[in-house]
């Protein structure tokens, strides 16, 4: 279980790596989306978290997994897609709902899951 805790703090990290560019910069998200230095440096961090919850489904850790929307976990792994494979044709509008929406959900089931490990 420690291994999985340690992918829920790596997703946090990069979570609090995407809100400190935000309140450093003072700038709003969608400006940063198409600030040319911090555009990539967002896009990275919301590829590093897809990429701790396709480690978490490979390892089977299923109970953790559940407690997050399929619809988010799909739409993170769909955005990573289009991230690393796409770049030039991702879509700023779906960047910025990913942080503006999905990001702040997905802090808060994991701040639970910890405490409730824990």
């Amino acid at each position: 279980m420690s291994s999985a805790i340690n992918k829920l703090d790596k997703v946090l990290e990069s979570i609090d790596n995407i809100n400190f560019i935000l309140e450093t910069k003072d700038i709003k998200v969608t400006q940063a989306i198409e600030d040319k230095l911090i555009k990539p440096a967002i896009r990275m961090n919301i590829v590093r978290i897809a990429e701790q919850f396709s480690k978490l489904k490979d390892d089977n850790e299923f109970k953790i997994l559940e407690e997050f929307s399929s619809n988010d976990l799909k739409g993170l792994s769909a955005v990573r897609n289009y991230i690393a494979h796409d770049y030039d044709s991702t879509d700023d509008n779906i960047i910025e709902d990913v942080i503006r929406y999905n990001l702040p959900v997905l802090k808060n089931t994991i701040d639970t899951i910890i405490k409730d490990l824990s």
